[in-house]
């Protein structure tokens, strides 16, 4: 007889330690550089101001005029009638809130102004224009 050897096989296995470990810094990296951009359904082109600032205003409201005079306040479409309520009703409940106002370059100046109406007989005085 001869000597038998007996090997015992090492049954084959994947440590998913590294893998996961891979894939949370992937996750976290994508997470860190992704740009989350506010009303992108809405096809507005910004008037450009050479010597515009940042708006740095973590709070506010924000007010959507579209080439076709639609309003939207907050990325919802609003009546003219619904929009002058809710202003009345956010210059009711907090006094000079700011208001981020974006316009389209082709909007009339009449629009943009009547909305800007609307905002200070509501006691929100505190209105800037975005631009590019």
């Amino acid at each position: 007889m001869s000597n038998l050897v007996s090997h015992r096989r090492r049954h084959p296995s994947i440590n998913i330690v590294p893998l996961v470990d891979v894939l949370t810094v992937l996750l976290f990296f994508f997470m860190v550089t992704m740009q989350f951009k506010q009303i992108s359904a809405l096809n507005i082109t910004l008037p450009e101001i050479k010597t515009a600032g940042k708006n740095e205003v973590h709070e506010r409201i924000t007010i959507a005029l579209s080439p076709d005079g639609e309003v939207y306040l907050n990325n919802q479409l609003m009546e003219m009638r619904a929009f002058k309520e809710a202003i009345k009703l956010a210059g009711e409940l907090t006094p000079d809130l700011p208001v981020l106002l974006v316009a389209d370059e082709e909007v009339s100046l009449k629009h943009v102004t009547e909305v800007m109406d609307v905002c200070r007989s509501n006691q929100l005085n505190k209105i800037r224009l975005q631009s590019r």
